[in-house]
């Protein structure tokens, strides 16, 4: 296949995105509307013999301070082909644009997935005291066509950190959650869930836990969670902007694009949690959660509303988002892999994030300016 590289409109980029099972949130057109503070632009990679558009790529420009020079990033993108074996004639045209863009390094995620972990392989690493991450387990699922990917991208001069990191570390989650809802009733998916989680959703609906979408006039109540979550967690929070912008962004392209939950007990909201939705993926984005109320299990409760509303939209996959690599209790971050396990559904290693220096002088300057940071 013979292709060209040209900027297109929102408008052709949004079509091509309907027309596909699905695409990451992160590469919809509107998400630059969300991420308002880079500069924005849409790529479209047209067959040469038909005319037609084949793939798309939001690119996200973030200028160097002082200098007219730009980090281009492509979040979980761009969406091709991956497998062509032309790669490189789809890469090579984006690279010779960015950089006539002004960019002096590239970065993208490809969404291909090259490891799956289901969950009673989880739990059997967990238990055992000589397995520390993820790796040290015999994966269910391997795909070895995205071997190839990472092969021919290190031969195209593309580059990762030796922990799978690229350059300045990812910004997307390399390791996430999945829930698998394709062929599957409602019954088969809750039967998965451990006895833990099915107790705590039978116990929440017991106490009267009942769990209710909220609107953007909402916003403000989730914040008070989210805030109260992120003293307890230790991290520094969004601001109460960035889910009015994410909501007003969003939900102007699809009116169904962003949700709200909240799971409340007599009258008081207990947790919360943003979910996105993109053809048949849909993404637990944030979660939150005040520090009573607990006894109740309102987060188990949201998050079996939220899967059965994704199953009843025609998803083939509920995606509880980043998880560590870590399988180490006493790793700060055991806590996720080990709450999200309890779904019944399988931890998923993407490929990971990868650089392309254009200037290596300035590549490598931002690399040292983040790896302090």
């Amino acid at each position: 296949m013979s292709l060209t590289l040209r900027t297109i409109s929102r408008e052709q980029h949004l079509a091509y995105i309907q027309s596909l099972p699905s695409a990451s949130h992160c590469q919809v057109p509107a998400w630059a509307d969300v991420k308002s503070e880079w500069r924005s632009e849409n790529l479209g990679w047209f067959d040469d013999r038909t005319g037609h558009l084949v793939g798309v790529g939001l690119v996200l420009y973030r200028q160097l301070p002082k200098v007219k020079r730009y980090l281009a990033y492509l979040p979980e993108g761009p969406v091709i082909n991956w497998y062509a074996p032309n790669l490189d004639d789809w890469l090579q045209p984006m690279l010779a644009h960015l950089k006539k863009q002004g960019a002096f390094s590239v970065k993208m995620g490809p969404p291909v997935v090259i490891r799956r972990w289901n969950a009673p392989a989880i739990k059997a690493g967990i238990q055992n005291p000589d397995v520390k991450r993820l790796r040290d387990i015999e994966p269910t699922t391997i795909e070895p066509r995205a071997f190839e990917v990472s092969d021919k991208l290190r031969r195209m001069g593309w580059q990762q950190g030796e922990d799978g990191g690229a350059g300045f570390g990812d910004v997307q989650p390399r390791y996430v959650f999945q829930v698998p809802l394709a062929n599957r009733s409602l019954d088969e998916v809750l039967k998965n869930f451990n006895q833990l989680w099915r107790r705590n959703i039978k116990k929440a609906e017991k106490a009267g836990v009942e769990v209710v979408q909220g609107g953007y006039n909402d916003l403000p109540e989730w914040q008070r969670l989210y805030e109260i979550t992120a003293i307890r967690d230790k991290f520094r929070p969004r601001p109460l902007s960035y889910f009015q912008q994410q909501w007003r962004a969003l939900n102007s392209e699809d009116p169904n694009r962003m949700r709200l939950y909240f799971a409340r007990h007599n009258g008081v909201n207990l947790s919360a949690a943003t979910m996105l939705v993109v053809g048949g993926h849909v993404w637990y984005s944030y979660g939150a959660s005040d520090n009573i109320g607990r006894e109740v299990r309102p987060s188990n409760a949201m998050q079996w509303r939220m899967l059965r509303d994704a199953y009843a939209l025609g998803a083939t996959v509920y995606d509880l988002r980043g998880i560590s690599d870590s399988l180490d209790e006493t790793d700060h971050l055991f806590g996720l892999i080990q709450f999200k396990v309890g779904t019944g559904g399988e931890a998923v290693e993407y490929v990971g994030e990868w650089d392309f220096p254009l200037n290596k002088l300035l590549h490598k300057a931002l690399d040292i300016y983040m790896s302090r940071r």
